[in-house]
């Protein structure tokens, strides 16, 4: 018993030390806007990023074991069973999930809502327990591009790929792209609004697009026979591959203005002041007020585009190749002191 004990505080501990990282969402633009913009309107963009938040959270405590060392501990039949029938009670969300079994029992929470939670957490538990590929996993298998930068830009989709801003984005994407199929009359604004909130979900991320190279990341670009331009030229490429695919049904050339201008202020804490990123959570800004600021000017350009005139993008453009053509320098000359 001693045995399984030590290893359930093990996997308490390293339970913690996830959820901690999750601290990353108080400085994503996308929450500060639902908290700062929209007040009670905001409720449809917490529980999109609840929906979000809750996959990774319900994974399989034992999925933190690698299977290889989990194979060489001494634990008989029974024990191994044992402990997995208790290690789910490691995992914060199960304790969650009965405590709304029991407020729905006393008519607190709707049934409904407590059978949405639990067939929910139940399939991201389903999820990680799942064998990957052979190889690499499915968000892995991007495809070719021509060019030298080919690679480059592999790997920075499969970053954008890992990180929950994406599927923030995603859902928001597909929530409207709902709509159009079933017909149902929508303002064209209401379809603007939604494009700027796509962008604003993927925003937090153009503020650290070095963030999930790790601190081998730029000796390794050091090694590379390219400049600093194309290695930014590279990472923005990804982003705006991935924006133009999901803005596509809803407003794209506000979409691409607004992405643009995300880029171009995001260059600086990207280039200058990396921050340190993790997989599977929300990217993290500089600070709110710069996010603010940000998300006010990236409205701003969507919103001039979509109602005056797309020339608007011009501008736009023009800022974005500035952007790329100073801070490609300040990036070489970072990698050569």
């Amino acid at each position: 018993m001693a045995r399984l004990v030590a290893i359930l505080r093990a996997l308490a501990r390293a339970f913690q030390r996830g959820e901690k990282s999750f601290g990353s969402l108080a400085g994503n633009n996308f929450f500060l806007v639902a908290v700062l913009f929209l007040g009670k309107a905001g409720t449809f963009l917490f529980l999109i990023m609840g929906l979000v938040v809750l996959f990774p959270l319900s994974t399989d405590p034992l999925r933190k074991i690698p299977a290889s060392r989990l194979a060489l501990w001494p634990l008989e039949r029974r024990e191994y069973w044992l402990l997995r029938a208790v290690s789910p009670w490691v995992n914060p969300m199960t304790w969650v999930i009965a405590a709304l079994a029991l407020w729905a029992a006393h008519g607190s929470v709707t049934v409904g809502l407590w059978a949405l939670a639990a067939g929910l957490f139940a399939a991201g538990f389903a999820i990680s327990e799942l064998p990957l590929p052979s190889g690499s996993a499915l968000w892995r298998r991007v495809p070719h591009f021509p060019g030298p930068l080919d690679q480059l830009m592999r790997k920075n989709l499969r970053e954008m790929l890992s990180t929950l801003d994406f599927y923030c984005a995603l859902l928001l994407s597909l929530s409207m792209s709902a709509y159009r199929i079933a017909g149902l009359a929508l303002p064209a604004e209401a379809f603007m609004a939604m494009t700027v909130l796509v962008v604003v979900a993927l925003s937090s991320y153009a503020q650290c697009l070095f963030g999930l190279d790790g601190a081998g990341g730029l000796s390794r670009y050091r090694l590379l026979p390219v400049r600093g331009w194309q290695i930014l030229a590279a990472k923005d490429a990804a982003f705006l591959l991935i924006v133009v695919v999901l803005v596509a049904p809803l407003a794209p050339l506000a979409g691409i203005g607004a992405a643009l201008v995300a880029l171009a202020m995001g260059r600086r804490s990207s280039v200058e002041d990396p921050r340190p990123q993790t997989r599977w959570r929300f990217s993290a800004g500089t600070s709110p007020i710069y996010g603010v600021v940000e998300v006010m000017v990236m409205a701003s350009a969507a919103s001039a585009i979509f109602f005056t005139s797309a020339l608007v993008l011009a501008p736009c453009v023009a800022a974005w190749l500035g952007s790329l053509w100073w801070y490609g320098r300040r990036l070489e000359q970072g990698m050569l002191s």
